[in-house]
């Protein structure tokens, strides 16, 4: 087998059906069909609504892909796909494709942890991992705190979300004052007409017990209420609501909360690079203070572009990839599908 391994990846967590191909540490392609539109309506991913449109758009989008990245199947070193976590249905359309041409090319599956693949997707974009690394990786359905000594056998989870995870909080905002879905572009923009300082929001689990017991846990849906009652106010006194500062008071809310913690983790455990993934470090404030908050800490920061942030095939090829390369055995033909696969676990 190359140190350069060729391989196609598959990610179906959500509502992106996206097929990635990466050579060793080369992204060759990367290739994404999202049926967002279909679900705009609805105000969030419906899960059988996605599951069709995996179907639908699965052959397609690999065959698109192959074709631009100018590469046969029969080329292939190996197929990774996203065995979890995500929606049931969903997975099962990537997880059964990907098994299908495994079995019908002869080569090895690797059945990969969508999280995971969040981390290691940055190595295509600005080289190998420094082991350890420190990963932060928010969401829709995710607000994790990562120590990631080696991205294909030993991710340690040091918190996580106790219920909205950031992206989430980001959509019922967006819904409270009026934007539409995906919420996180929308108030993104917003908040970049508005005053950062103009609501003091809260700050969850930072200060006091709270910062004890949960000391790189998450929570934001008492922020998601406090704006949600901080507008209904406004409205029920016959005021108008001032959407560019609510979303930008908002925002900083939250980017204030995931960068205190990260720093403070990086700082806890020793650790000097600090990689930001998930679609919610498409956010342009994140990106900004997790940049100025490194620097004065002496933290090396890495966020992959926007279009690596969200979900995408190219992501589940690298992590894929690295497996290949660093001989992990693959995963059996018969692989589950597993909608809460912990984070820890990172080959199923």
């Amino acid at each position: 087998m190359s140190d350069e391994p060729l391989v196609l990846g598959i990610e179906t967590s959500c509502d992106e059906t996206g097929v990635g191909i990466v050579r060793g540490q080369t992204l060759l392609v990367d290739t994404v069909a999202s049926s967002v539109d279909e679900h705009a309506r609805f105000g969030g991913v419906v899960p059988e609504v996605a599951s069709r449109a995996h179907l639908e758009a699965m052959v397609p989008t690999i065959e698109r892909a192959c074709r631009d990245a100018g590469v046969a199947l029969r080329d292939l070193d190996a197929i990774s796909v996203t065995s979890g976590p995500g929606l049931a249905g969903a997975l099962l359309v990537g997880v059964a494709s990907a098994k299908a041409l495994a079995l019908a090319l002869g080569k090895p599956l690797y059945g990969v942890n969508h999280l995971a693949s969040h981390v290691a997707v940055d190595i295509v974009e600005h080289g190998p991992l420094p082991e350890p690394t420190m990963a932060m990786l928010v969401s829709g359905g995710h607000s994790s705190l990562l120590l990631v000594p080696d991205v294909t056998n030993d991710v340690r989870s040091l918190g996580s979300t106790m219920d909205d995870a950031a992206g989430e909080a980001f959509d019922k905002v967006a819904r409270v004052l009026g934007l539409p879905f995906p919420g996180g572009p929308h108030v993104d923009r917003a908040a970049r007409e508005g005053n950062r300082v103009a609501i003091d929001f809260p700050r969850g689990l930072t200060t006091g017990r709270d910062l004890e017991r949960h000391r790189f846990d998450f929570s934001f849906s008492g922020l998601k209420t406090a704006v949600s009652r901080w507008v209904e106010t406004r409205q029920r006194a016959g005021e108008s609501v001032p959407v560019a500062d609510v979303a930008a008071s908002f925002q900083e809310a939250v980017v204030d909360v995931l960068t205190r913690k990260a720093l403070l983790a990086c700082k806890e455990h020793d650790v000097d690079h600090l990689l930001i993934g998930g679609g919610v470090a498409a956010n342009s404030r994140l990106r900004a203070l997790a940049q100025e908050r490194c620097e004065k800490a002496g933290v090396t920061l890495r966020v992959p572009r926007p279009g690596l942030c969200t979900d995408n095939g190219a992501m589940v090829a690298t992590l894929g990839a690295q497996m290949v390369a660093k001989g992990r055995e693959p995963s059996d033909l018969g692989l589950p599908t597993d909608s809460s696969m912990p984070v820890t676990l990172v080959q199923a």
